[in-house]
């Protein structure tokens, strides 16, 4: 997943790939339905590589069981930002950063414990990803008959938490600042960021410009790199006048 990773699709290449066996037994005489779960799993995910396990079983639960491809992408969806933010405070800000502070010290006073517990320790980490996986698949098998019954509501409300967590993506990780200001008067001036813009509504050139690449996405068809690659260019060129 971090091998494959890129700023268009993050992680869903290697997310693919990790599954495409099971699909393969799963679809052995449908290639639309291949590739069609396929396609799905190369949509856009960001999420921790020890819970990913977890999320893939739960998924090719679901294609084993040939549910609705709209009621699997809206999980998918929904359900990596959650175990992103689970997984990272497990494991990376909780349990690493202790038992890399005890190893170390085991190791600056000489001790060879500190390097084998830690290299063990990590072992056993990347191994409960086998254990994720099989507890997603068989949390999966169960829900399926819930799902079937429920398959409309359950997505509508899959997509609707889908939606909230890239709202929330978007106020945290996207900001534009502007940095003009306009003279009042010799003794005070008015800045366009604070007091205008973050007056109307905070966050809305952040909010406007996603929207915007949406639109461009969804309705032009454009070429995500060149939308990363003009965005790119325009921060530099509007920050070199002093602009953002």
């Amino acid at each position: 997943m971090q091998a494959s990773f890129n700023y268009e699709r993050m992680q869903s290449g290697g997310f693919m790939f990790a599954q495409i066996p099971l699909l393969k037994k799963i679809y052995k005489n449908d290639k639309q339905g291949l590739k069609d779960a396929m396609v799905d799993n190369l949509e856009f995910i960001n999420t921790s590589p020890h819970l990913a396990g977890f999320l893939m079983g739960l998924l090719i639960s679901m294609e084993e069981g040939h549910e609705d491809r709209e009621t699997i992408r809206a999980l998918r969806t929904a359900l990596f930002p959650p175990l992103a933010g689970i997984g990272d405070a497990i494991f990376w800000f909780t349990v690493l950063p202790i038992l890399a502070g005890i190893c170390s010290s085991l190791a600056v006073s000489g001790s060879i414990l500190g390097p084998l517990l830690f290299f063990i320790a990590y072992c056993l980490i990347f191994a409960s990803r086998f254990y994720t996986t099989n507890l997603g698949y068989n949390l999966g098998v169960k829900a399926i008959p819930i799902i079937k019954a429920q398959s409309e509501k359950i997505g509508k409300a899959a997509s609707v938490l889908g939606v909230t967590v890239i709202g929330g993506l978007i106020a945290s990780y996207v900001h534009i600042n502007v940095l003009t200001k306009f003279v009042i008067n010799k003794s005070s001036t008015l800045s366009l960021q604070t007091g205008f813009f973050d007056r109307i509504f905070p966050n809305i050139l952040s909010f406007g410009y996603v929207f915007f690449l949406y639109y461009l996405l969804k309705n032009k068809k454009a070429n995500p790199i060149w939308l990363i690659a003009g965005t790119f260019v325009l921060v530099l060129v509007l920050s070199y006048f002093g602009i953002l």
